[in-house]
């Protein structure tokens, strides 16, 4: 994002081993630490970060084991690797299962991290394991994938557990015969001229996804302030079931099935028509996946949206994204963040979570009235929405609630939008 200020010291690990003697150096100071890898999901107040920063920088790609007769190879990834570079040696090589995941800024180590996903893939699809250096014990352990707790868009990693990551395993299809693992998501698969489920070829399925995010400025293009972001800022909330249906009918909401191998996701209103979920692998509250673009976006946020006098805007080519125009300091970036979760909080009690990795910046504005929580969510209680519209008088929870003026009525189908 171009904003943040500077380190108190900075090193670099160019392998493996300096990684590791560096890492326990500072553990032994006891002074603040910060381990970066390309530093595109992470956002540094103005002020900086008052200790060391390691950069992770040790790359390489090693085949641990050949084809098996499941025709799966498995390789291991060190921690500074670029990400698309790995993707892009994969495809080559016609070994599918990464190349959904094209694209993605940042290094390997960082991953696991969040569990990085896009286009109906994420890395849990594939982890098989992860070399850590544990900050508690000083110890170089292997993490399988289950003891990462992985889910979406996170990880023990973010929950807390620290350390780092020296390098990450990961198990793909060999035998695919060059193409793709099956395409599971929707504008990906319209793209593509394909159907859900359809296997096409790697590099062609890779160039789709590059173009995709190219037109959302999610490939950085020096010229395009637009890609001068961290990407998507909020994670799309998780909810209950109950919760998701107070929301107007408009709005997309998508059931998850969170087994232990990849989520099956199914839009609510299939379910209602009569579309089945697979048989859970695990008993657990159904939750939704709701999209955090669209609640911005009908809580009156339109793209390219800024607040007077700042450097930071949402993008102009989606809300999900807050963008550097030029001369934005972080500080602009926590404000625009702050304004976009307070108006979906008043607009629909739910609470976006940022995405970035953020230090020395508050993100959340202070919440108001009861807070419960689904799959590590939050979201106001129900009750928050019990008002009356002032423009059509509807009121519970399924009513427009009308904030600012001039606003239009959404239960009568007009436009929205904040008065500037």
């Amino acid at each position: 994002m171009r904003v943040g200020g500077p380190a108190e010291r900075v090193i670099t690990a160019d392998s493996r081993e300096s990684l590791v003697l560096h890492a326990l150096d500072l553990w032994r100071l006891d002074d603040p630490w910060l381990l970066l890898g390309g530093g595109s999901n992470t956002i540094v107040s103005d002020e900086g970060f008052p200790g060391t920063v390691l950069l992770a920088r040790n790359t390489g790609i090693e085949l641990v084991s050949e084809a098996r007769s499941d025709g799966r190879v498995r390789l291991r990834v060190q921690a500074g690797h670029h990400w698309d570079h790995l993707v892009a040696f994969t495809v080559e090589r016609g070994w599918a299962g990464l190349e959904a995941l094209s694209g993605i800024p940042g290094l390997a180590g960082a991953a696991p991290m969040q569990n990085i996903g896009a286009y109906g893939a994420e890395l849990a699809d594939v982890l098989h394991s992860i070399e850590f250096l544990d900050a508690d014990t000083h110890e170089v352990v292997r993490l399988g994938a289950a003891e990462l707790e992985l889910s979406y868009r996170s990880s023990v990693l973010k929950q807390g557990r620290e350390g780092v990551v020296l390098s990450i395993d990961v198990v793909l299809d060999a035998d695919a015969g060059g193409l793709s693992s099956p395409v599971r998501y929707g504008q990906l698969a319209e793209r593509l001229g394909a159907q859900l489920g359809d296997r096409v070829p790697l590099r062609e399925l890779r160039d789709t996804v590059l173009a995709l995010r190219r037109s959302k400025a999610m490939v950085l293009d020096e010229a395009d302030h637009d890609s001068w972001s961290a990407g998507s800022f909020f994670t799309n909330p998780i909810v209950t079931e109950s919760f998701a249906r107070t929301l107007p009918t408009d709005a997309p909401r998508y059931v998850v099935d969170e087994g232990e191998t990849p989520p099956t996701v199914i839009a609510l209103e299939d379910l209602q028509r009569g579309a089945a979920l697979p048989q859970p692998r695990k008993a657990s509250p159904r939750t939704v996946k709701l999209s955090a673009a669209w609640l911005i976006e009908h809580s009156g946020i339109t793209r390219g949206f800024r607040l007077p006098g700042s450097g930071a805007a949402i993008s102009s080519k989606h809300t999900l994204a807050i963008t550097n125009r030029g001369g934005a300091s972080a500080a602009d970036v926590a404000e625009l963040a702050r304004f976009v979760v307070q108006r979906v909080q008043q607009e629909f009690g739910v609470i976006l979570v940022p995405e970035p990795r953020v230090y020395g910046l508050e993100i959340r504005p202070e919440a108001h009235g009861r807070i419960s929580s689904a799959a590590g969510e939050h979201l106001y209680s129900q009750q928050s929405k019990l008002r009356e519209c002032a423009q059509c008088g509807r009121a519970g929870a399924a009513a427009c609630v009308v904030y600012c003026e001039p606003r239009a009525c959404r239960a009568q189908n007009r436009p929205i939008a904040l008065r500037q």
